[in-house]
Parts: structure tokens; sequence; C-alpha cells
């Protein structure tokens, strides 16, 4: 089962409605859903809520050491409890999944992601889960530094909180630990993509 979700992002308001807050997004609506409350934890530099799932502890965590020392917070909760990569999931924004798209998966590469390489790094391992919350790619490298720093238009913001609600009705299954009914739920889904602009009369 899940013991431990992490959602990635950056601390203070002017980062709240960022790209790169994706992730603290869904750990917010999960928090809700569950009704419980984060609160800062200094032991684990970030906020914490605990509830208890089949007489487990399960812990949300928002790392507030910033994106690049995600792994400072996830290892330092992950060790004193004894979390398992495997029991982690860490959701995060996705440059390579358009807005309305979110994937389950469990492994490989942290594909450049700062958090995820932090993360890594800490618990010496990629075997974790990680939920993956598109938010489009500005089609230009050199642009990826600002494009994750800056708020997504209306429409794809829209589509993102979408996708998110979706992946929060796989909640129960990832709770459970059943991860292969969470993902067939999760990508079950056709793809959610902006509506074309209207031709303009001539």
């Amino acid at each position: 089962m899940i013991k431990l979700f992490v959602g990635l992002g950056n601390p203070g308001p002017e980062y709240e409605g960022t790209r790169h807050n994706a992730g603290f997004w869904w750990i917010d609506a999960l928090a809700r859903d569950l009704r419980l409350q984060l609160v800062p934890d200094r032991n684990y530099y970030g906020l914490v809520a605990r509830t208890s799932v089949q007489g487990e502890s399960v812990w949300l965590l928002e790392p507030q050491t910033f994106m690049n020392l995600s792994g400072k917070s996830v290892g330092a909760l992950a060790r004193f409890f004894k979390i398992q990569p495997e029991e982690i999931l860490v959701v995060h924004d996705e440059l390579d999944l358009p807005p309305g798209q979110v994937k389950l998966k469990r492994g490989g590469g942290h594909g450049g992601h700062n958090g995820l390489r932090d993360i890594h790094a800490q618990l010496g391992s990629s075997d974790y889960w990680r939920l993956r919350i598109g938010i489009g790619h500005p089609g230009d490298k050199q642009e990826v530094p600002n494009w994750v720093l800056r708020k997504p238009a209306p429409d794809q913001r829209k589509l993102i909180e979408d996708s998110i609600i979706h992946a929060l009705q796989a909640s129960p299954e990832l709770l459970a630990g059943d991860m292969e009914k969470a993902t067939l739920k999760i990508h079950t889904t056709k793809p959610q993509r902006p509506k074309p602009p209207r031709p303009e009369a001539l």
C-alpha cells in the first residue's frame, strides 16, 4: 500500500498558482477529501498530515524546501517511519503530457525534473511511484524554467484541475495498495484537449 503521498512544488504565495506546483494542488485536494489538515513539521521540512488506513499510518507531505531540495523532506520522513520506496507516491508536474492528462507509473528516470532528481539521491532509489500531472511543454527547451514557474492560462488550468479530480477517483485504490486497479482507473480516460479557437467571421 502507499504509506506516503508526496506533492511537489515551491512554497510561498508567489508560486502558488504556477505549473510547478501541480503536485501541491493534488495533495491539497486529497487532504480535503480525507478531511485532513496539513500542518508544518520542522522534523520533515514540510507540511504534513497523517491518517490511518487498515491499521497503518498513511502520510501526506508537501516539502517546503523548494523544489530542488524535495528529497531532504521526503527522505527524512521515509527514513524515520521506515517507509520503503515502493510505498511512496510522488505527485508532480509533467512537461511530456498535455494539460488534461495524468499518468501513474513506478520507477524510471527523473526526466530532468529537479524535484525527482533530489528524491532519487536522498532515497538512493528510483523505485517509487509517480503520478504525473500534464502541464504541457512550451516547445523550446530554453523556455522550460520560465514555463514551469508561470501560471497556466485559464483554459489550461481548468484542464489540469479536471485531471486532478479524475486522478483522485483512484485514491481508494491507491490507499489500499491496489496499484493495478488504480492504474487502470487513472489511465482509462480520453485525453482532454483545449477547444480550438472559433474561426473568425469573414
